[in-house]
């Protein structure tokens, strides 16, 4: 399959059990929703796709946390639950609005539209700068880290002129390709994405970079204040490089490097590939040179770009649009404690290899409801890993 292909619509499940209050599109949470949601996210063994489930389960924040210490009794923990405090939620919150930092709830107004596509869409993002510059169209250009002056030089130009045509400029702050790009682009608007907290820049010389960035662009996090980044923390943060983006541009990537995890991570979310060429003797180069063996658009020039980009950009989203005319229901699903014999024939199914929740559904006799339930108990008791692809293995 090439790598390229058509946006492909995928939101989450608004309307299917979720409280209008607290997971509409286009509708602002309260002061105490915001708290909530940001205890549930700051509670151990919650990632976004564990938080949505909640939601869906138990119709708000608040039900969820207090369903949390039994669910993590009923998967299987060797401990209690560790529930993020008021307190503690409530300092974040303070400390971020005195940096000036804005917290933003999936499906808020201002919550970038094409990030909340995706199926581990982060439940808050910090974002200081300028809000708005999150709703404009975005290209993601990444590249090398050791990059070659040539790699550094094309990708100034091709963000410039990118910038020229409108486009915003996301990308992650890094050395080399990702700070020429963000320089390049800071008078149209550019997005740093970073992997750790907004008070942890790394790598910490380029902090005068992202403040020249603020006045017409945006930094943004799902990570806490006080968060330092670590290995595993940058692929967290690519998702969200592609996830912002209608497409990808890599310029310059060995065989083995982050900007590849990006493209895959684009091609996973629906995103266009980009790939600039580069010489066959050049190590850095591998990566971008294997990528158009696969499909990827190959670049010269940013009109490349934009010519793939121009039909998605007259695309109508039905799917969206249809979302938002119908609305979600106003219950949440009723909440059922799977049977020993069914948690115990399911959990038995499950080992260190991967398998889809499909097969388990099947394999199970049981409902993907029940189904449902028990991974997320498994996964509130820090029992389940997550593959790619949608699947799933017992730690």
């Amino acid at each position: 399959m090439p790598l390229n292909r058509a946006i492909v619509v995928t939101l989450f499940d608004w309307g299917v059990g979720v409280a209008a209050s607290e997971f509409t599109a286009g509708v602002r949470l309260t002061g105490e929703q915001r708290l909530d949601w940001l205890r549930l996210i700051r509670s151990e063994n919650i990632g976004p796709r564990t938080f949505r489930n909640l939601i869906n389960r138990y119709g708000g924040a608040r039900a969820a946390l207090d369903a949390l210490p039994e669910l993590a009794r009923r998967g299987g923990a060797l401990k209690p639950a560790r529930v993020c405090p008021r307190e503690q939620a409530e300092r974040e919150l303070e400390a971020s609005r005195r940096l000036g930092i804005i917290l933003i709830a999936l499906g808020e107004p201002d919550y970038p539209e094409r990030l909340r596509m995706i199926d581990d869409a982060p439940p808050l993002v910090g974002v200081r700068g300028k809000v708005n510059v999150l709703t404009s169209n975005m290209v993601a250009l990444v590249g090398s880290r050791n990059a070659s002056a040539a790699g550094v030089k094309f990708a100034e130009r091709i963000a410039h002129e990118l910038s020229d045509a409108g486009f915003v400029i996301a990308s992650g702050l890094a050395r080399g390709i990702d700070a020429a790009a963000h320089r390049a682009s800071l008078a149209g608007g550019t997005v740093a994405v970073l992997a750790g907290g907004h008070d942890h820049i790394y790598p910490a010389e380029h902090a005068p970079l992202l403040e020249s960035i603020l006045p017409a662009g945006a930094a943004v996090t799902e990570m806490p204040l006080g968060w330092e980044p670590r290995a595993h923390d940058f692929p967290r943060r690519n998702r969200l490089i592609s996830g912002l983006a209608l497409g990808v541009v890599i310029v310059e990537a060995a065989r083995r490097s982050g900007s590849l995890i990006t493209a895959r991570m684009a091609l996973e979310q629906g995103r266009e590939v980009f790939a600039v060429p580069g010489s066959p003797l050049d190590p850095r180069a591998e990566g971008t040179n294997g990528l158009l063996k696969q499909g990827a658009t190959l670049v010269t020039e940013a009109a490349d770009v934009v010519n793939v980009l121009q039909p998605i950009l007259g695309q109508r989203f039905e799917q969206l649009a249809q979302e938002s005319e119908d609305g979600p229901d106003d219950v949440a699903l009723p909440v059922s404690e799977p049977a020993t014999s069914d948690r115990a024939r399911i959990i038995g199914l499950l080992g260190p290899t991967p398998v889809s929740i499909d097969d388990l559904v099947r394999l199970s006799n049981s409902s993907p409801t029940i189904v449902r339930m028990v991974l997320l108990e498994l996964d509130i008791a820090g029992r389940l890993e997550r593959h790619g692809g949608g699947l799933i293995s017992l730690v």
